[in-house]
């Protein structure tokens, strides 16, 4: 005996038929998402900032963004000599600011002893300690209030005391105007070159 073969009902061809439609727009929105995925990947890849370089500092390591790096070891200058030195003091004066804080200083009860980069400590120098900062890095000390600033080397470590983030020389202090107070709020520049 053989089988016969019917025909599907009309309402199975509907059925079969919308099934495909609801595919066929799946597949089609599976693709478009894809697609922006892979728009939005490329346009964040395309984005990404360059890594960062790493120079010594004394005894540390500073980040240093890739074009001032870049700058400072150009070869010379095509430029009029007028516009170079423009460029080389606004390169000169660069910075980033590395903290906000309370600063203090020390004064003569440590002078003459041996600082951690091991010079002997001179009040009259502008000198401070840093906690992390490479030693033998230049540093701008700011007082908002003020808008006094002064530039400091950073020959040794601390303050340990609270939560300070620098302790300036006697010199220091003195030019921010702060040796009645003992204590002032200050911001922090790391000087790139």
């Amino acid at each position: 005996m053989t089988e016969a073969h019917t025909l599907p009902t009309r309402s199975d061809r509907l059925r079969a038929f919308v099934r495909l439609k609801l595919e066929n727009r799946w597949l089609r929105l599976g693709l478009i998402a894809a697609l922006v995925a892979t728009a939005l990947l490329s346009v964040s890849l395309a984005t990404v900032p360059e890594p960062r370089e790493r120079i010594s500092l004394g005894k540390g390591l500073a980040g240093v963004d890739s074009e001032l790096a870049a700058f400072e070891t150009a070869e010379p200058s095509p430029l009029p000599s007028a516009t170079r030195d423009v460029v080389d003091h606004t390169f000169r004066n660069a910075s980033r600011i590395v903290g906000l804080g309370e600063a203090s200083y020390y004064g003569d009860a440590f002078a003459g002893r041996s600082t951690a980069s091991g010079e002997i400590f001179d009040p009259a120098l502008m000198t401070a300690a840093h906690r992390t900062l490479p030693l033998g890095s230049r540093v701008r000390v700011t007082e908002p209030n003020s808008g006094r600033s002064v530039v400091v080397r950073i020959n040794d470590r601390g303050p340990y005391h609270g939560r300070r983030v620098i302790d300036l020389s006697e010199a220091a202090a003195r030019e921010l105007g702060m040796l009645q107070r003992g204590t002032a709020r200050v911001q922090l520049a790391l000087l790139l070159a």
